[in-house]
């Protein structure tokens, strides 16, 4: 069986498919805000995107700001499923994908990039394994396009 090829948007920090339509919804409900309990955080809102491509994998993207407007945070993770052929044996490969932190109000950014694989041979155990670096400064930038691409895209 041939497999069609993994969309290119299926990637970390790629630009998002052109039909893309990321949700705004508020950080804390109504009722936790009217009780004082979230006083602080009140008019934050989460500005999401998730993708999916069977048979390949998904696509998260999450963008956080304030009352104001002001960009909290923002992150990207692609997480990807193929099958491997090892030793006779079907091994099944999760590879998670991602780069996430904060912005701070001077505009720099602080964050980790994560690449987590879990491996799992025929129905037996898991093996997993995650190793976190520091963003690169292009991996900064390109998060920064998609933040904006992702707020310019979520009505208001």
């Amino acid at each position: 069986m041939t497999q069609l090829p993994r969309p290119t948007w299926l990637a970390l920090l790629a630009s998002l498919p052109d039909n893309a339509a990321p949700e705004r919804r508020p950080v804390a409900s109504p009722e936790l805000i009217a009780s004082g309990q979230a006083a602080a955080i009140a008019g934050w809102e989460s500005v999401s995107l998730h993708l999916s491509s069977a048979p390949w994998g998904l696509r998260h993207v999450l963008v956080t700001v304030d009352a104001a407007g002001t960009l909290l945070s923002g992150g990207d993770t692609v997480l990807l499923e193929h099958e491997e052929q090892r030793d006779g044996a079907a091994v099944t490969v999760y590879d998670s994908h991602s780069v996430g932190g904060r912005f701070e109000p001077d505009g720099s950014f602080r964050g980790t990039r994560w690449h987590t694989r879990t491996e799992r041979v025929g129905e037996g155990e898991e093996t997993t394994t995650s190793t976190p670096l520091p963003p690169s400064q292009d991996d900064i930038a390109a998060l920064n396009r998609l933040v904006a691409e992702m707020l310019k895209r979520a009505p208001r």
